[in-house]
């Protein structure tokens, strides 16, 4: 994909989807969507994402197992859950089961633009694709 991150997003609302395509979609980034959790396992099977952006309640397969699937045979793929029906329960087991954040819809557009990018620069730092200045200095000592 030339180097572009690939980010996918899963809503059974097809407003949600549009307005996260529209906002995500550019030169950097390959914007992907699927309407439920089984289209978006099926998605991560055929080419694995660097960001889910994740929804909770769906029909089928909720967000939370798609959650724990993603991050068993994904780790490395960052996941914003963004819900409409948000608790403090939900919120505690999605981070205990490695959601990078936990957003409560309505979703600000520039806030959803924020969250994107620091998951992917998260990315980037764990992969150590993008190295600190600290660890710069330590590697030149």
């Amino acid at each position: 994909m030339n180097g572009k991150m690939k980010i996918l997003i899963v809503d059974d609302e097809e407003v949600v989807r549009a307005s996260h395509l529209r906002l995500l979609s550019g030169h950097c980034c390959y914007v992907e969507a699927a309407l439920n959790g089984a289209d978006a396992l099926r998605e991560m099977e055929r080419d694995s994402y660097d960001l889910v952006l994740l929804d909770l309640r769906m029909p089928g397969l909720d967000g939370m197992s798609v959650l724990r699937m993603i991050k068993q045979r994904w780790p490395e793929s960052e996941v914003v859950v963004i819900t409409g029906y948000p608790s403090v329960d939900t919120a505690k087991e999605a981070i205990r089961l490695g959601a990078y954040d936990y957003l409560a819809k309505p979703v600000d557009p520039d806030c959803v633009i924020k969250v994107a990018h620091c998951a992917i620069m998260q990315k980037k730092w764990t992969l150590h694709r993008v190295p600190t200045p600290d660890a710069e200095k330590m590697l030149y000592a």
